[in-house]
């Protein structure tokens, strides 16, 4: 072994999950995040964390919403995907840019995403502040999953996104 710096482990971490999260202002207009950082925390009471910056204009809906939908992409939307990752909902409606249909959630404010595998409503239980994110851990207060057979995306370093796939 041979020590390095933290930015170079960084980079031997992928194929890294991405998911995408839905929030919404105080006016109901939502909004979408593409996140690389987030994780189950608890079977009983279903529970996952979500890691988002705080200069991020999700930070301040999920900060003042306490609501947000986790949803799994699948390999097709690379782009959509990409979009919502490199632009801010404080300029763009990012559901009209990427063509992704909004679907009205059960229990939550924020929406689901249909051409998403799997989309869990979350109600924020607790927030840990970790630098410059904050760590949301949000109750699983519903989910749901696509009729449709797919395969999940993932970041593969930069810019790069696909599938996985079983080798052997």
């Amino acid at each position: 072994m041979r020590e390095v710096s933290v930015s170079e482990v960084w980079k031997r971490k992928y194929p890294e999950p991405v998911v995408l999260v839905t929030s919404v202002d105080e006016k109901g207009k939502p909004n979408i995040i593409a996140l690389g950082w987030s994780m189950p925390t608890s079977f009983e009471p279903p529970m996952l964390a979500i890691s988002v910056g705080k200069t991020r204009y999700s930070h301040k809906l999920i900060s003042e919403g306490k609501e947000f939908v986790l949803a799994f992409p699948q390999e097709g939307m690379k782009d959509e995907v990409l979009y919502c990752g490199t632009h801010s909902g404080r300029k763009v409606d990012k559901f009209k840019e990427t063509g992704l249909t909004a679907q009205p959630a059960k229990e939550v404010r924020p929406p689901l995403m249909e051409e998403c595998l799997v989309n869990m409503e979350c109600k924020v239980v607790g927030e840990l502040d970790t630098g410059d994110h904050t760590i949301f851990a949000g109750r699983i207060v519903r989910a749901s999953v696509s009729e449709e057979e797919g395969q999940r995306l993932y970041s593969l370093g930069g810019e790069r996104l696909g599938g996985v796939r079983e080798s052997g």
